[in-house]
């Protein structure tokens, strides 16, 4: 197990902290997805855990044993960045080669661990010769071959086009069943999170606002502050008898006897569905329809928020209520 306990970090000159009481456990065998937006602290948890910045306080303990103390080469927990950081004038087989800790008697495990992320072809070409892609799934081969405890993924997929982040994406759900350590994987985008996510954890402003199974998360968040964060488009939010009430755009339905009544304001398309921005007494909401529905600006609709979709969040402190 990797656990992170109550880390507390402040860079030099900041008013808040990068980190503040964080605390996360990630069993083997369990990818953790930490999601939160820019800035929330996701790269500093890393690389306080790696061990490459100390905290002001709180631990890091693997198998529960504290690692603290060593330094960030001898706490066997391997961080794949989000720039591949790869040897420029070195060969992928001479990259990998550097990560063994016998370098001279490991040709059979390169080549078994490039297969495995589907690299093996390219072990004599330099990184420059490869896509952006490939030199990610490198990086992830020369991660593994440093025989880990734990595996640390700072948003990988990052810097890569979208076609061709859904492979690397593949081939990280395809180390889950070749590495059996924990996990901790972070990224920015809720999709990726739930994807890869066994478990996930929203970060924001350097605390854990909500973590538990993914789409309990999604569902049902603990705070304003998550329900805000995640999803292509946010819960809908408004208040009502002193109470916030929130509802899923896609929980939203168009119905002749719905009870609350709006005018399109905006439509924006995005492919297989549709989102109808709707200015209604509670506000303006946000609507899915599928694409094929031609409501457009300016039409007048009544919408049924059913009771089951409605989440409700005290006023005063942003916190879900039962």
């Amino acid at each position: 197990m990797l656990s992170a306990v109550d880390l507390i970090f402040d860079y030099a000159g900041h008013s808040r902290r990068a980190l503040d009481r964080v605390s996360v456990d990630v069993k083997d065998g369990m990818t953790l997805a930490v999601v939160g937006p820019s800035g929330a602290g996701k790269t500093t948890l890393l690389r306080v855990i790696a061990g490459l910045l100390r905290p002001q306080s709180g631990d890091v303990r693997i198998g529960g044993s504290s690692v603290l103390q060593r330094a960030p080469q001898d706490r066997r927990i391997a961080l794949v960045a989000q720039d591949d950081a790869l040897f420029a004038n070195m060969s992928v087989r001479e990259n990998l080669r550097f990560a063994l800790r016998d370098r001279q008697n490991g040709n059979g495990r390169i080549r078994t661990t490039a297969a495995t992320v589907h690299v093996e072809e390219h072990l004599d070409r330099r990184p420059r010769e490869l896509s952006g892609g490939e030199r990610q799934r490198v990086s992830i081969a020369r991660a593994l071959l440093s025989d880990p405890l734990a595996l640390l993924l700072d948003e990988p997929l990052a810097h890569l086009d979208p076609s061709l982040r859904r492979s690397v994406r593949d081939e990280v759900l395809g180390v889950r069943q070749r590495f059996r350590g924990p996990i901790l994987y972070v990224t920015h985008d809720h999709v990726e999170a739930m994807t890869i996510g066994d478990r996930l954890a929203v970060l924001v402003d350097g605390r854990i606002e909500d973590s538990g199974d993914p789409q309990r998360v999604f569902d049902s968040p603990r705070s304003v502050t998550v329900a805000r964060f995640l999803g292509e488009r946010p819960m809908n939010l408004f208040e009502h008898d002193g109470v916030i009430l929130g509802i899923r755009p896609e929980c939203i339905t168009l119905s002749a006897t719905g009870a609350l009544s709006g005018r399109v304001a905006h439509r924006e398309n995005t492919g297989p569905d549709a989102y109808l921005e709707v200015q209604t007494e509670r506000g303006l909401l946000a609507v899915r329809i599928p694409s094929g529905n031609a409501l457009c600006a300016g039409d007048d609709v009544t919408l049924d928020l059913p009771a089951q979709s409605l989440r409700r969040f005290d006023a005063a402190t942003g916190m879900a209520l039962a």
